[in-house]
Formats: C-alpha cells, structure tokens, sequence
C-alpha cells in the first residue's frame, strides 16, 4: 500500500455523518424523480419491491468498496484501488469510465430538468425549447465553476438542504393511504423480462463511490467510510421503496406522468403540490448537476496531474484559480451527449460505465488483499463469508451489464477509445521531454 506522507498529509476532520452527506447527495440526484413512471411502465405493481431488491443487491456492491477503502489511507476510490492492482493504464482507464459516467449522467440529467422545467413553462418542452434550455443549463453551470469553487459550492449547499424535505413530506403523509393488500398482491413481471428495468432502476442508487473519493480526509477511514456509506446507501434504498410504494398505490393511471412525484404531490395537495413537487425536482436535480460539475472537472485535472491526460487538462487558470479547461471540456462534451440522446438512452449509458468501474474495482480487492502488509490485513473492513459478498457483487454487476444495448456498448467503447488516445498522446508528451 501506498504510505502516507507525514509532511503532507490531509487533515482527517469528516468523520461518519460527513461521509454519509457525500454518499446520499451523490446518489440521491434525478432518479427518484423520474424513473418511478419509466420502471412502473415496465415493471407494474411490483415496482417498489424491485427498487427494494436491486438497492439490497447493491449494497453488496457497497461493502465491497468499503472493504477496498479501508486498505487505504490517501483518497482516490476507484482509480486508485484498481493503479494499485493493475497499474497505471487499467486506473486510467477506470478513472476515464467514472468521468465518462458522472458526463452522461449530467446530460441525462439536463434533460430531466428541460422536462421538469417545461411543466412550469411549456416552452420549455417543445423542441426548440429543449435545446435552448439545455444549452443554457450547461453553459451556466460551466460559467459559475469556471469563474470559482466558492460560488459552486454556495450553490451545491442551497440545493442540497431543501431537495429531500417535500419528498420525506410525501411519504410521510402518502403512507396513511396506502391500502395493506398493496404489500401482499404485487405481481412480478417474469425473469427474464426485467433485466433492462434493473439497469434504469440501478441508476437511482449509483454514485456512491464518491464518498471513496475522500478517504484521505476522513476520521478513522477502515470503519467509518465502509459503516457510513453501507448505512446511506440502505437508507436510500428504505427510502425509495417507501416513495414508489405510495406514488404506485395512490396515483390514479391516468395521472401517471414521467414527473411522477409531481402527479403525487398533486394528487395529495392539490395545485399547490404539484408546484411544490416541481420546484424540488428542480433543486433537486440542479443539486445533482451543481455536484458534477464541481467535482468531476478534478477528476481529469488529477489525471493530468500524473502525467496520464495531456497537459492542457491541468492548466489552472490565471485569475480565478480553477481547472478552467477541465470545466469547460466537461461542460462541452456534456452539452453534446445531453443534445444528442434522450433520458433513457443516456440513464442507460452512464450505468453501463459505472458498473464497468465497479467490476474492475471488486476483481482488485484480491491482488490489493495479496499485496497487503498485515497489519494492514488486520486493520482493514472484515467481511462476513470471506469473498462471498464481493462474489455476489462482481456476479450482480455481471448480471446488469449483460442487459444493456448494443448503442450503449459502442458510445462506452467509442468513448473510452478517445480516452487511450488522450492517455498515449500524454505518455508520449512525457518520453518526448525526458
């Protein structure tokens, strides 16, 4: 394992509660507010128990990632679990997949809030609508962190502390309607029908492994990244089963709509809920955006940093000190994929590339299990059965990447082929000047 730099080192001052924060705004952005209506399409009466089932599955994904975050002290998550394993150009590529991923899900979710947005005004929804707002969003959000960090994280705070309340109000509330034959005559829709359900719902319960990201700063990181983020993500997983149960069971069908909590909330409150609804999926989702574009952008700065993308990722920009051509490369490429493919098509993308980085990361949970000292070995997040919960993961992961289409493949293959291009085309920068 890497050691930690005494002279250099980050302050550990986030402790369990700080981590779980990052986990559930990391997960909690869209989904919930759009994919309740595409999966009861599809799944029917039996929608809620399958966000239950998928989110229980996952966290098999989740303890596993804590398994590999307490052999680690310096942050990194997945790009630095799987160098550690495989070397420089499989944590590369891994890292490169995880942007790709963190892209396609902020052009997903531009759309999400164009749609959002177009039920207030509906210009918003038409095509000429649509393009412009989109647009708008991207260019907007690429401005305010391109111009600093403090004006994206005042904005990332504002949209975080309202986006969960109405929605916790909803449940709160819908729960008393909710007839006790809803929990005992759900049918399921048959095997092997829901394997392409399974890959929309999983997007609800990714991102996660943003909380890896900062092990280097948490407080005691072998128990309280794995016991914090195992935590949030069954909490996320009580929560939207708890969502789905009510909208499910007390929105009439006509009513049902790709805003599904806005039919909810106007369904229990009237006008006034269905406004109230709207705007938090606003926040909500504008939340999730202000996240990516705040974060991700260090991603590919870190990359240049290590002399694995070119330098031009790494410059930082004379006057407002930030990773200026990251943000706005981030910006541009997501304005393409959000002009170019529709919700689903790019829901479907951006969990294809976050399960790829997920199975890379399980397989080098041995090699990283090997290469350990033993202290570190007795340090590390204990697993009950051994690898049978990676197994699980590394299988359920096999399972859903196995649903996705052909379109997917070939943008996740396309894309990650420019990626090696960028990676030879630094590496070669670097030979040429030694």
């Amino acid at each position: 394992m890497v050691k930690e730099d005494k002279k250099n080192k980050l302050l550990r001052a986030v402790g369990v509660l700080g981590i779980g924060l990052v986990a559930l705004n990391s997960t909690i952005g869209s989904g919930i507010f759009t994919l309740p209506s595409i999966v009861l399409d599809q799944a029917g009466s039996a929608s809620p128990w399958l966000f239950l089932i998928v989110g229980l599955s996952i966290i098999t994904i989740v303890l596993t990632f804590g398994k590999l975050s307490s052999y680690f002290e310096d942050s990194g998550g997945p790009v630095l679990y799987t160098t550690e394993a495989f070397g420089p150009l499989v944590g590369f590529s891994t890292g490169w997949i995880l942007y790709i991923s963190r892209a396609t899900a902020f052009a997903a979710n531009s759309n999400a809030l164009a749609m959002y947005l177009g039920s207030l005004i509906p210009w918003f929804s038409s095509g000429s609508g649509r393009i412009a707002i989109i647009t708008f969003i991207c260019s907007l959000l690429t401005w305010i962190n391109f111009t600093g960090v403090k004006d994206g994280i005042k904005m990332l705070i504002f949209f975080t502390v309202i986006k969960l309340v109405p929605v916790i109000i909803l449940i709160l509330l819908g729960l008393q309607y909710v007839p006790i034959e809803f929990f005992i005559d759900a049918s399921f829709p048959p095997l092997e029908g829901i394997g392409p359900t399974v890959l929309i719902i999983i997007y609800a319960f990714v991102g996660f492994e943003g909380a890896t990201f900062i092990s280097g700063e948490s407080k005691r990181p072998q128990s309280s990244m794995p016991n914090a983020i195992a935590m949030t993500s069954l909490f996320v997983c009580i929560f939207y089963f708890l969502i789905m149960t009510v909208y499910v069971s007390i929105v009439p069908d006509s009513t049902k709509s790709t805003g599904a909590l806005v039919s909810l909330g106007e369904v229990l409150f009237g006008p006034s809920g269905l406004i109230i609804m709207t705007l938090a999926a606003i926040f909500s989702i504008g939340g999730n955006l202000g996240a990516i574009m705040l974060a991700v952008p260090r991603l590919t700065l870190a990359l240049a940093e290590k002399n694995l993308l070119p330098r031009w990722f790494g410059v930082i920009h004379s006057k407002y000190s930030t990773p200026g051509n990251s943000i706005v490369f981030l910006g541009a490429l997501s304005l393409v994929f959000a002009l170019s493919g529709s919700f689903v098509y790019l829901v479907i993308a951006s969990s294809l590339t976050r399960l790829l980085a997920y199975i890379v990361s399980i397989c080098a949970l041995p090699i990283i299990e090997m290469n350990a000292t033993k202290e570190m070995r007795k340090k590390s997040y204990k697993l009950p059965g051994g690898y049978l919960i990676p197994g699980t993961a590394l299988i359920i992961c096999l399972w859903i990447t196995a649903q996705s289409n052909i379109d997917a493949w070939i943008l996740t293959f396309g894309l990650l082929a420019l990626g090696l291009i960028l990676f030879a085309l630094a590496r070669r920068s670097i030979q040429s000047t030694t």
